[in-house]
């Protein structure tokens, strides 16, 4: 993709400079290439930014006063969860870049050494959220939607630099709906790597005990659920392996995956449904919720009220103990069946 051609004014201007720039941190998997892009245009430059296996290199041609503006947004205005730890700017020769260019993503190609620049996996958006939960989008009810600003990175990454084709969503071919969101600098999912929807990407399947499909789509998710309310253990496949998952509320289910995780008395973490959820059962403060709702989506030890129903979180989820380790859901998947669950499941 790229913006129109150079205008003549900067084709033929003589103080047009060119710049290579280059951004160490956490750069890639957050949107830094989208944002690069939109800068520049916003600026009037033309160049290219890339991945590398370890840095973020970027080209721009323009007027002094453009390329100053540029660095401006580039320190102050990348995306929130952009680290940039060093960038490197030098003046090139004038050949170095054709006076006739756009602007461009290009896809990264570099055998230097990797370093570790992707993030963690990051928390559904609230925009995505809205979407899952919203019958005339697309994506709705879809189990694996994401966009630049939320869902997997480092569990899909197999190799540096970071781009679809070295990640495990290469393997699921972009459909026409999601190549124009990709290829659009106006789309939130503006070269976002996993881009996903029901039409192209991984589906959800629930298996029994043995490993035999059972259901997928909706109806995977709906008979999931109804074995949480049966008491049944469930094994979830997310983001960077499995989760066992039973009812919180439910003493039974609590103490026979006690039982087979020969945890006798250990705490157990909690997932609950929202944040007003939460403050039923847990005193909040401000700084604890806003950790919760985080991009992180951490656990959280918080001090559970003295009498928090029983049938919402059972004793035997931490015995004995004052506080509970509570999460809020960070996928879509998990938002779907704490949706359709309606409690708090261990998790």
């Amino acid at each position: 993709m790229g913006v129109p051609q150079m205008n003549d004014t900067l084709k033929n201007s003589r103080s047009a400079r060119r710049l290579g720039i280059s951004v160490r941190g956490v750069v890639q998997g957050v949107g830094f290439r989208p944002f690069v892009y939109n800068a520049a245009k916003s600026c009037g430059l033309v160049g290219w930014v890339t991945n590398r296996a370890d840095n973020v290199r970027i080209q721009v041609l323009g007027e002094q006063e453009s390329l100053d503006q540029f660095l401006v947004m580039l320190r102050e205005s990348h995306p929130p969860q952009a680290v940039l730890d060093r960038i490197a700017v030098s003046q090139l020769e004038d050949g170095q870049l054709s006076s006739t260019a756009t602007f461009q993503i290009r896809d990264g190609t570099d055998n230097s050494t990797p370093r570790p620049t992707i993030p963690a996996d990051l928390a559904t958006c609230d925009d995505c959220q809205k979407e899952i939960a919203s019958p005339a989008e697309p994506r709705y009810g879809y189990p694996f939607t994401n966009c630049t600003n939320c869902g997997p990175r480092w569990s899909i990454v197999e190799r540096l630099p970071y781009d679809r084709s070295r990640t495990s969503m290469a393997q699921f071919e972009m459909c026409p709906r999601c190549r124009r969101e990709y290829e659009n600098p106006a789309d939130r999912r503006f070269h976002a790597q996993p881009i996903a929807c029901p039409e192209c990407g991984p589906t959800l399947s629930l298996l029994d005990a043995t490993g035999k499909p059972q259901s997928t789509g909706s109806l995977a998710l709906k008979e999931t659920a109804e074995a949480l309310f049966e008491g049944k253990a469930v094994a979830l496949k997310g983001l960077g392996g499995f989760q066992l998952l039973v009812d919180a509320g439910n003493a039974r289910a609590v103490s026979l995956l006690r039982k087979k995780k020969h945890r006798p008395d250990r705490p157990f973490a909690v997932m609950m449904q929202s944040l007003d959820h939460v403050r039923r059962i847990c005193k909040v403060s401000d700084k604890e919720a806003d950790a919760l709702a985080s991009p992180q989506s951490p656990i959280v030890l918080l001090r559970r009220k003295e009498h928090c129903p029983e049938d919402d979180v059972c004793e035997h989820v931490a015995p004995g103990n004052p506080y509970l380790g509570v999460m809020l859901p960070y996928t879509p998947l998990h938002h779907l069946l704490l949706d359709a669950v309606k409690r708090p499941v261990v998790c």
